[in-house]
């Protein structure tokens, strides 16, 4: 029986919707041309330009402090908060899985109209501080949902064997529950910090003078006319993101051999 070439044809053309868009924004990249558009031959003065744009990088240290800050403070909280609901069950932890749900399922446009009513009301003045607080509220759902996958395989019989012996909670947390759930909050670290350094909605809300951020200033650019640029800095950021994996891959690699021969 013939083989159907329909899956192939299908998968070709998924792929291409995905990639193909990319693959024209680092082509346009180095396209001489101000606005894009029709090739003009090739050039690096848009990878130039970006070490003289100020503005680019005073966004790009709002987007970091933002997320780096947001991530930390959203995976403690959300460590803890998946630990709580998966230790301890009643009536009351359905309305604390409500509250975890919530900014998940919520309109960002809507969560970002209540945030900036809420700041508001406190005569909170709108800055980087309104926005990495904001950033903390959504993120720390998505790290709360990760570490409670990961934790739906976790052996509790493990924590009361160490108990049985002797050791003391912060040693358990220490050297039993975090090492454990390391997979599932590094998973949960790196969600909180790409959804934070990805955020516009709720950042165009709850922002403030001086606190531009690269999403924003991306924004900007493109409406007021300098995308050419713009590709240069997204082939950047993707260029980083793609070195990154990579070599987490490769990291993840070298260790399984290590875990086999101890096994």
């Amino acid at each position: 029986m013939k083989r159907s070439r329909f899956p192939l044809l299908i998968s070709v053309g998924v792929m291409l919707f995905f990639y193909l868009p990319i693959f024209l924004l680092v082509v346009g990249s180095f396209n001489d041309s101000r606005y894009g558009g029709p090739w003009r031959g090739f050039t690096l003065k848009w990878y130039e330009r970006l070490l003289t744009e100020r503005d680019i990088w005073a966004a790009t240290e709002n987007t970091l402090i933002i997320a780096l800050v947001s991530t930390v403070v959203a995976t403690c909280l959300g460590t803890i908060a998946a630990w709580v609901l998966h230790r301890y069950h009643g009536a009351l932890q359905r309305t604390h899985y409500l509250f975890m749900y919530m900014p998940l399922v919520v309109p960002d446009i809507l969560m970002g109209i209540s945030l900036l009513l809420l700041f508001v009301n406190f005569s909170a003045k709108l800055g980087l501080t309104t926005i990495t607080l904001a950033h903390i509220t959504f993120c720390t759902s998505y790290v709360t949902l990760v570490v409670l996958g990961r934790l739906q395989d976790f052996d509790n019989n493990v924590v009361d064997a160490a108990l049985d012996l002797g050791a003391r909670w912060p040693r358990i947390i220490w050297n039993v529950i975090l090492p454990m759930l390391g997979p599932g909050i590094a998973s949960g670290a790196l969600l909180a910090f790409t959804l934070s350094v990805d955020d516009f909605i709720i950042t165009f809300f709850v922002c403030g003078p001086g606190s531009t951020t690269l999403p924003l200033y991306v924004y900007s650019s493109m409406k007021h006319g300098s995308p050419t640029i713009i590709n240069a800095l997204c082939t950047i950021f993707m260029a980083v993101t793609a070195i990154i994996v990579i070599t987490g891959q490769f990291l993840m690699n070298r260790r399984q051999p290590v875990q086999q021969l101890r096994s």
